[in-house]
């Protein structure tokens, strides 16, 4: 099993002057302990699972090009861009631009898009949710065509890319991955096996739920023709690792549980992220333990 960070929140004691310092040792510190990847969510404003909508919140693929400069290792990716933030074309150059600059450690994570919120506070257009998935297939197709070289015009409902042009190209072979985060079972879990590397689901409804979705997604993927075993299964979740939270040997048996249920990449975020501490613990104890699942 693969272990992976998300930062999703930037209220640390240190404050907004001391803010790329802490994201710094963040970052390189969860790069030597063993992390397989880092993760920073793609929202304009705090959300209300993680903090107060007021709250400090970095721009994502910003974030990810200051990771990018100060790691070796580790795969760097939005959890998840929603579709209607950015046109299509130029989110496919901003994911090769920083898998280029990473050494071809770029992932591209894509969703629908929920959060009505911060896209009507920062004058970005909602679509409804009907809307808002025709985008998200039609993005997925252009990222595919302008990956693979090609630069035929593109003509969907939504969008019209007269010359899709990628240069330079990505250095990840046969591109960055593609993950689509979401749960649902009709729509998401579909565009998954018909467009999709990597899954994204919320491990916090515990390994049923996990199961019952990987047998989701498993049936669409006989559905298309497509092999399974080529998605990579990645779930969320939050631990808080320390002697007021979880013991290494929690966490362990947490992948564990995670892992009897499908998912190979765990991502975590920690409210104590900032204390670097639990970075050194997952380092230490848990990324070795968790390797061999």
């Amino acid at each position: 099993m693969h272990i992976g960070l998300q930062v999703p929140r930037f209220t640390w004691p240190e404050g907004t002057a001391g803010m790329g310092t802490k994201f710094a040792e963040i970052g390189r510190t969860a790069d030597e302990a063993g992390f397989a990847s880092l993760w920073v969510m793609d929202h304009f404003f705090q959300i209300g699972a993680v903090g107060e909508v007021e709250e400090p919140m970095l721009e994502g693929y910003s974030a990810l090009g200051y990771l990018a400069a100060v790691t070796e290792r580790a795969r760097l990716g939005t959890l998840v861009t929603g579709v209607h933030y950015r046109y299509p074309g130029l989110l496919v150059k901003t994911a090769t631009t920083l898998d280029v600059l990473s050494g071809g450690r770029a992932y591209l994570g894509i969703g629908a898009g929920w959060n009505e919120r911060e896209s009507r506070g920062l004058g970005v257009p909602f679509p409804s949710t009907r809307e808002r998935f025709e985008q998200l297939e039609e993005a997925l197709q252009i990222a595919h065509q302008m990956w693979s070289g090609e630069v035929e015009p593109y003509e969907g409902k939504h969008y019209q890319l007269a010359e899709p042009l990628n240069s330079p190209q990505a250095l990840a072979e046969p591109h960055p991955p593609v993950m689509i985060g979401g749960m649902g079972e009709k729509r998401t879990l579909r565009l998954v096996a018909e467009y999709a590397d990597a899954c994204n689901l919320f491990a916090y409804g515990g390994s049923n739920l996990i199961r019952h979705k990987l047998d989701v997604l498993r049936a669409h993927c006989e559905d298309v023709e497509r092999d399974y075993e080529e998605i990579e299964r990645t779930a969320l979740g939050t631990v808080n690792v320390g002697e007021e939270g979880m013991g290494a040997d929690d966490v362990i048996s947490l992948c564990q549980e995670m892992s009897e249920a499908g998912i190979q990449h765990l991502i975590f975020n920690m409210p104590n992220v900032h204390e670097i501490k639990p970075l050194v613990t997952f380092g230490e104890e848990i990324i070795p333990a968790v390797a061999e699942l």
